[in-house]
C-alpha cells in the first residue's frame, strides 16, 4: 500500500532498492509471486507518472527499468500492459534522449528486448521499430572490453526491424559491414562463447536485412559470404549447431541466383501434337494445393452429388460393347474358345529397334549396349566376340527360377514394337535381365544431423573458391552428335533407353557431378523421375551426385528414403537386383531460379537439389540409378505375355487393345474372370451377372510403384490358389494396367506426350490428346448406361510425400464435415460402405494405414479419376490407392523401406480384400465357399481384431463378427 500511495521520491526509491535486492536474490519464484500480486502494473504506472516530471528522475527510471527487465520475462501479458499504460512510449523516448548515457540506456534496451519478445501482436509501434536502426552502431574494438549498451541493442534489433523499410534504412546507413565486423570480432575473441546473445543478435539483424534484394547485394558487396563461411567451418563453431543453421540460412539466401546450364528449360525432345479444335482441354496446374487443406475442400454441395444424367447418348457408347463380350458370351463351343488376344505386333511395325547386343570391350571393360543386325542372335554375337579375342563372353545369370515371369529374349521382342520419341536403340541391363527382390530388409536411412548444412557449405565453396571447379560437361543430350564425353578422367553417363531420364551431366569437381533431368516431353517442368547409367568409376572414391532441377518443396529423401542402384557386376555374380543405396542424402532449395513460365506464373521460385554420396565396390562397373524401381512399358507387355502361360481352362482371360496412344503405342485392356463350370443357363447367367471391378494404374509415369502393385494383383488373379479361383468366380475384372504408356516409354514423370497430367483430364478428356483417358472413361460410361457400373473402381498411384499405403475416397458427409456448409441430415444421407474396403485392407495388409486415408473431395482433385468416377459414373467405392515411394512408419514394416516384394504383396492383398468385400455384400453367393474362410484368415495378422474394423459402423461390425449369410441391403451396391 505504501508503494502505491506515497508521493515521496526517496521513499519510492528505497522501496525499489529493496525490491531489486529481493527479486535478484529470490530468483524466479519471487518474481512470479510479485507478478501474481499485480506488481507489473504498479511498476508500469510509476514509469508513466515519473515521466511526467520535468525532467524525469534518472535514478527512478534506472531502478524501474532494471526491475521491469527482471519482471517482464515472467509476465505473459507484459507487452499488452506496457502498451495500455503508455509505458512503452516512455521507454522509447528515454532511449532517444539518452543515446550517450550508457548507465540508463542499458536497462532501457533490456526492457525493450522484453517488450519485443513478449507480445508480437501488440508490439512494436513504428517509432520503436526505427529507433534501433537510427541509432549509431558504435562498438569497442574488441570483445576484450566489457559489453556496452550497443551490444544489448543487437539483441533487440532483430525483433524490431523485420520490415522492408527498416531493412532499407539499415542498408542505406551501412550497417551491414559493421554487423559483419562485429561478427568477426565475436568469433575471434569470444572463444568461450560467453556473449552468444551478440552472435544471435548479429545473425538476426543480417537475416532481416537480407530479406530484401538490396540487403542481399550489400551483404555480397561486404564479402559476407566469405566471412560467414570462414567463421562457420572451424572447429569452435561445430559445437553450436543452432547458430550454424542461422549462418547457413543467410548464406543460402544470399547465394547469387543463376539459371540452369541449359539452352532452354523445355524438354530436349518434342512430339508434334494433333490439331485440336478451339475450346480444347484446360491445362492443369502443377503446384496443386495439398489434399486435406481447408481452403481446397469442395464446398459446393451440387458438385458433391452424383450426376443424375449421363453426358453422352447411349448410341454413341454402343461401340464399346465389343470390349464386354463376356456379358453376352454363351460358351456353346467352349473347347474351341481361346479368350486371349495378343498385343505383340508384327515385325514390320514402324520405328523398330534393332536386335540388342551386349558386349565386353575387354575383360575389364564395362558392358555397353548398341544396335546390331536384325538377323543376328545374342549367342552368335557373344561367340564372335570370344573367337575374335576382343572381348569376353557375358555370363548371363540364370534368373529363370527366380523370375518365372521374366524372359530376356521375349523382352527384346517387346522392345521392338515399342515406339519412343527419341527412337531409343538401347536396352538397360536391369530391364533386360530383370530384378529379384532382396531377401534382406532395407531399413529407412537414419539421417545424420547437419548433413544438409554440410552439403550447402560445400556448394558455397564453389563461390568462394572458383579455381577448384572443373565445370566440365560430360553428358549432354542437347548435343546430339556427341552426347557422351569419354576422357578417362570422368564418369560416363547414359540414359538413352526406355524410361531413361538424364539430360545433362556436369563434372563440378573431381568426384562431384551436377545432373540435370529432362522435362516431360512438350513441357518445361515436372522434374522428379530419374533413371540413368553410370560407368567408368573408381573403387572407394567418394562420389557425390547432385540432381539440381527438382521442383517439389520437400521430399522423402529428407526422411530416410534412398536412391536405387543396380550393379551389373553384382548381377553377373548372381545378384540381379535393385538395392537402396547412398549416404548423406538430403533435399534442399538451391540457387538456380525457375522462370515464371516454368513455375506456373510465380516469380522468384527456386529449384531444389537432391544430393547423395556414393562409393562403388567394383572397378569399371556399370551401375544404374533410379528414383524408384523401374517398370517399363516393354516389361508390362512381356509380363502380359508370360501371364498367358498361366492361363488354365478354368480362367477366362482376354486382352484387347483399348486404343493407340499419341506416340503410336497400344494401351492394353485386360478382362479376367472364371470360366463357367458348364454351359447351363444358370451357370451362364451367373457368369454374365458377376459384379465388375475396374482397376487402372500408372497414369503418372514416375510412380513406378503403382505398376509393381498392379503386377502383384495380376499374378494373384491368374494364380491357382483357392482364393484366386474364388475371386475369379466372384467378379469380372476389367484392368487398364498402364494408362500412360507414352510417358513411361519416354521417361516422363507426370505427363503424357500432350504435356498434360492425364489424371486432371477425366472431366472432359480429348479423344485426340488424351485417348487412354477418353476411352477408359467411355468404358465406364457404357457400363453405367447398361446399369452395370463397377462395384469398385481403384486407380493405383504412388505418393512422394507420405509413408505407408493408403487410399483416397469420396464422401459427401466427410467433405461437408470439414467445411462450414450448413446442411440437414436428410441432405447428407450417404451409405457408409465406401469405408469398408479400406478398413478390410487395414486389417490384412501390414503396409496399409487407415489413419492416412482420406475421403474428402478437394477442388483441385475434381478432374481426377476417383472423383469423376464417383460423381459421374455413380461408383460409391471409387478410390485412389497410394503407395509410398519410401517406406512405412507403422505396422509390421515399420522402419523399413518398401520394396518390390512388399508392393506385389500389396497387390495380392488388395485382391483378398475384394473377396472379403464380396462375402460382406453378397454373402449368399459364397455360401458354398465357407472353407475359404480359414485360408483367408491365415492372411490376416492374429493381433488384428474384427471388432476394430469399423469403429463407427456397428452394423458392419456385427456382419463381420457373425459371418452372416443374410443378404444385407445396407451394404448392397447401387
Amino acid at each position: 500500500m505504501l508503494f502505491c500511495n506515497t508521493q515521496d521520491l526517496q521513499t519510492i526509491l528505497n522501496i525499489l532498492y529493496i525490491l531489486n535486492e529481493l527479486l535478484t536474490v529470490g530468483g524466479g519464484r519471487r518474481v512470479g509471486v510479485f507478478v501474481s500480486k499485480g506488481g507489473t502494473g504498479i511498476l508500469l504506472q510509476l514509469v508513466l507518472s515519473g515521466s511526467k516530471e520535468s525532467p524525469p528522475s534518472e535514478e527512478l527510471m534506472l531502478q524501474l527499468h532494471s526491475l521491469l527487465a527482471k519482471v517482464g520475462p515472467k509476465d505473459r501479458k507484459f507487452g499488452v500492459k506496457a502498451r495500455l499504460n503508455g509505458a512503452l512510449n516512455v521507454t522509447v523516448n528515454l532511449l532517444k534522449q539518452n543515446l550517450q548515457n550508457h548507465k540508463l540506456l542499458l536497462p532501457c534496451l533490456q526492457v525493450l528486448r522484453v517488450y519485443s519478445s513478449n507480445c508480437n501482436v501488440s508490439f512494436p509501434p513504428s517509432p520503436a521499430r526505427s529507433l534501433t536502426l537510427s541509432t549509431p552502431l558504435s562498438f569497442p574494438s574488441s570483445l576484450h572490453h566489457p559489453p556496452n549498451p550497443s551490444f544489448s541493442l543487437l539483441s533487440v534489433h532483430p525483433t524490431l526491424s523485420p520490415s522492408e523499410t527498416n531493412a532499407r534504412r539499415a542498408v542505406d546507413r551501412a550497417h551491414v559491414p559493421v554487423l559483419l565486423y562485429i561478427y568477426q570480432d565475436w568469433h575471434r575473441n569470444d572463444t568461450r562463447h560467453r556473449h552468444m546473445l551478440i552472435r544471435k543478435g548479429v545473425l538476426g539483424c543480417l537475416k532481416n536485412i537480407t530479406n530484401i534484394k538490396l540487403g542481399r547485394k550489400a551483404f555480397i558487396d561486404a564479402d559476407g559470404m566469405r566471412i560467414l563461411y570462414n567463421t562457420s567451418t572451424v572447429s569452435t563453431v561445430t559445437k553450436l549447431p543452432k547458430s550454424s543453421a542461422g549462418v547457413c540460412l543467410i548464406m543460402r539466401k544470399c547465394f547469387p541466383k543463376n539459371r540452369l546450364p541449359l539452352p532452354t528449360i523445355k524438354s530436349v525432345f518434342h512430339h508434334q501434337l494433333p490439331h485440336v479444335p478451339a475450346g480444347g482441354p484446360v491445362a492443369q496446374l502443377y503446384n496443386q494445393p495439398l489434399g486435406g487443406e481447408n481452403d481446397d475442400i469442395e464446398t459446393d454441395i451440387n458438385k458433391l452429388r452424383p450426376k443424375e444424367t449421363h453426358s453422352r447418348p447411349f448410341e454413341e457408347l454402343k461401340i464399346y460393347e465389343r470390349f464386354f463380350l463376356e456379358l453376352s458370351e454363351d460358351f456353346q463351343v467352349m473347347q474351341d474358345r481361346h479368350p486371349f488376344v495378343s498385343l505383340v505386333e508384327s515385325s514390320t511395325s514402324k520405328n523398330l529397334i534393332n536386335i540388342v547386343t551386349f558386349h565386353f570391350k575387354t575383360s575389364d571393360s564395362p558392358i555397353f549396349i548398341q544396335g546390331g543386325g536384325a538377323e543376328e542372335t545374342l549367342a552368335e554375337e557373344w561367340a564372335e566376340e570370344e573367337e575374335g579375342g576382343e572381348g569376353a563372353v557375358l555370363e548371363v545369370p540364370d534368373t529363370a527360377l527366380l523370375l518365372p515371369l521374366h524372359d530376356p529374349d521375349l523382352y527384346v521382342e517387346m522392345v521392338k514394337s515399342t515406339r519412343s520419341v527419341p527412337q531409343y536403340s538401347e536396352v538397360a541391363y536391369p530391364d533386360y535381365f530383370g530384378h529379384v527382390a532382396p531377401t534382406f530388409r532395407e531399413h529407412i536411412l537414419e539421417r545424420v544431423y547437419g548433413v544438409q548444412r554440410t552439403k550447402i557449405f560445400q556448394d558455397i565453396e564453389r563461390l568462394i573458391h572458383p579455381n577448384d571447379i572443373l565445370d566440365k560437361v560430360v553428358y549432354d543430350l542437347d548435343i546430339q552428335s556427341c552426347p557422351v564425353i569419354d576422357d578417362g578422367e570422368s564418369l560416363k553417363f547414359n540414359s538413352q533407353f526406355e524410361s531413361g531420364n538424364l539430360r545433362k551431366a556436369i563434372q563440378a569437381r573431381k568426384f562431384e557431378y551436377d545432373l540435370v533431368l529432362n522435362s516431360d516431353i512438350n513441357s518445361n517442368h515436372y522434374h522428379q523421375w530419374f533413371y540413368f547409367e553410370v560407368s567408368g568409376m573408381r573403387v572407394g572414391a567418394p562420389y557425390r551426385f547432385n540432381i539440381i532441377n527438382c521442383e517439389k518443396s520437400n521430399s522423402q529423401f529428407n526422411y530416410g528414403m534412398q536412391v536405387l542402384m543396380y550393379s551389373v557386376q553384382e548381377a553377373i555374380s548372381g545378384r540381379p537386383r535393385w538395392v537402396r543405396t547412398g549416404t548423406d542424402i538430403c533435399y534442399y532449395k538451391n540457387h538456380f531460379s525457375r522462370s515464371s513460365i516454368a513455375a506456373g506464373g510465380q516469380k522468384g521460385k527456386s529449384y531444389y537439389t537432391m544430393t547423395f554420396s556414393m562409393t562403388f565396390n567394383h572397378k569399371d562397373d556399370v551401375c544404374y540409378f533410379a528414383y524408384h524401381y523401374p517398370y517399363t512399358y516393354s516389361t508390362l507387355k512381356m509380363h502380359l505375355q508370360k501371364l498367358e502361360a498361366l492361363r488354365t481352362p478354368q480362367i477366362y482371360m482376354r486382352q484387347d487393345i483399348l486404343c493407340e496412344t499419341l506416340g503410336g503405342n497400344s494401351c492394353p485392356l485386360l478382362t479376367i474372370t472364371a470360366m463357367p463350370e458348364s454351359t447351363s443357363n444358370d451357370q451362364i447367367c451367373q457368369f454374365r451377372n458377376r459384379p465388375l471391378v475396374f482397376l487402372s494404374s500408372r497414369v503418372h509415369p514416375g510412380e513406378t510403384n503403382a505398376s509393381w502393385v498392379m503386377k502383384g494383383t495380376l499374378e494373384f488373379l491368374m494364380g491357382s490358389s483357392p482364393l484366386a479361383h474364388s475371386l475369379r468366380e466372384a467378379y469380372i475384372f476389367k484392368i487398364v494396367p498402364m494408362l500412360n504408356p507414352d510417358g513411361v516409354v519416354n521417361g516422363n514423370h507426370r505427363c503424357s506426350l500432350s504435356g498434360e497430367d492425364l489424371n486432371r483430364q477425366w472431366q472432359s478428356p480429348s479423344p485426340e490428346l488424351h485417348p487412354t483417358i477418353y476411352h477408359t472413361k467411355s468404358l465406364l460410361q457404357y457400363l453405367a448406361a447398361i446399369q452395370r457400373a463397377p462395384l469398385v473402381f481403384c486407380d493405383y498411384h504412388g505418393h512422394s510425400r507420405k509413408k505407408n499405403v493408403f487410399m483416397y475416397g469420396c464422401s459427401l458427409k466427410e467433405t461437408v464435415w470439414q467445411t462450414n456448409i450448413s446442411a440437414t441430415s436428410c441432405e447428407l444421407h450417404e451409405d457408409l460402405g465406401y469405408r469398408t474396403l479400406p478398413k478390410i485392407l487395414s486389417q490384412m495388409a501390414p503396409a496399409f494405414s487407415m489413419a492416412s486415408c482420406s475421403f474428402v473431395v478437394e477442388r483441385s482433385k475434381e478432374a481426377t479419376a476417383r472423383v469423376v468416377v464417383w460423381r459421374e459414373i455413380g461408383v460409391q467405392r471409387s478410390y485412389t490407392m497410394e503407395s509410398t515411394l519410401c517406406g512405412c512408419d507403422q505396422g509390421k514394416y515399420k522402419g523399413l523401406q518398401i520394396g518390390t516384394r512388399e508392393l506385389e504383396e500389396m497387390g495380392a492383398q488388395f485382391c483378398v480384400a475384394l473377396l472379403r468385400l464380396k462375402r460382406l455384400t453378397s454373402p449368399l453367393e459364397l455360401r458354398n465357399h465357407a472353407h475359404l474362410l480359414d485360408v483367408e484368415s491365415d492372411l490376416i495378422e492374429t493381433r488384428c481384431k474384427v471388432s476394430s474394423l469399423l469403429e463407427d459402423e456397428p452394423q458392419m461390425i456385427d456382419l463381420l463378427n457373425r459371418n452372416t449369410h443374410t443378404h444385407t441391403h445396407w451394404l448392397a451396391v447401387n
